[in-house]
């Protein structure tokens, strides 16, 4: 088991630099750092994820400084390895890691969840998921999650984007495959987490309370929280 968890944490190192090449080609739209949400996607959605998949496709996979895309695509690939153990759910989720990983990234630097990368993850994920006999509870759970954040991003607006509530209903087909209790995890953990920070800025005198941020990394940070425990 302990080669599975290397392999995969190798695997992952050289998937994130991959992920970042992938995220370096997703332009921040006007706004995205002026403390508001920015206002959707760009003139040319297509065209823009094109370039930047053809670009990352002629990247040399070399992890670089400050090595953090590589560093937490590699950690989340051997957290997978070790805790999940039917092959199916496992490769749903290290192809999870990595088009995490990018999103995590696109989403820091452009405040923006792209429709290019969440939306065709529904039928990949589906598709690695369905031998694996967890796809209903994955489905209906992805339903819930995604249905919450629909609901609060109907509620704020401001606080949350549309690319959320697609993030939410994917992270809740992998927590879903995990378990009932790992979906719960999931969701809460992101919201938690995403408090710390924000009151963390408060502190740091770097924000006040309508301050906007990106979320999306700490849903996927909260996705981790339920894999590494999924029955908390």
């Amino acid at each position: 088991m302990s080669l599975v968890v290397l392999a995969a944490a190798v695997l992952g190192l050289i998937a994130g630099a991959y992920a970042r090449a992938v995220a370096a080609g997703f332009e921040p739209q006007p706004g995205a750092h002026a403390g508001a949400r920015p206002g959707g996607e760009p003139a040319d959605p297509r065209g823009e994820a094109l370039a930047a998949f053809a670009a990352a496709a002629r990247a040399v996979p070399l992890p670089r400084p400050p090595y953090l895309v590589e560093g937490a695509a590699a950690l989340a690939a051997a957290l997978a390895a070790w805790r999940v153990h039917d092959g199916w759910v496992l490769a749903a989720w290290l192809y999870a890691v990595v088009a995490g990983a990018a999103l995590a990234e696109i989403d820091r630097r452009t405040w923006r969840l792209p429709d290019a990368i969440t939306l065709p993850s529904y039928p990949i994920l589906l598709g690695l998921l369905a031998p694996s006999g967890r796809l209903l509870p994955a489905v209906a759970s992805g339903c819930a999650l995604g249905a919450v954040y629909a609901v609060l991003w109907f509620a704020r607006p401001t606080g949350l984007g549309l690319g959320d509530v697609k993030l939410a209903g994917l992270i809740g087909l992998l927590a879903g495959a995990l378990g009932a209790q790992a979906t719960i995890v999931a969701g809460m953990a992101g919201q938690v987490l995403g408090a710390l920070y924000a009151v963390v800025l408060l502190l740091a005198r770097r924000a006040t309370r309508t301050t906007e941020f990106p979320f999306g990394p700490f849903m996927l940070a909260g996705a981790l929280v339920a894999l590494a425990f999924p029955g908390i």
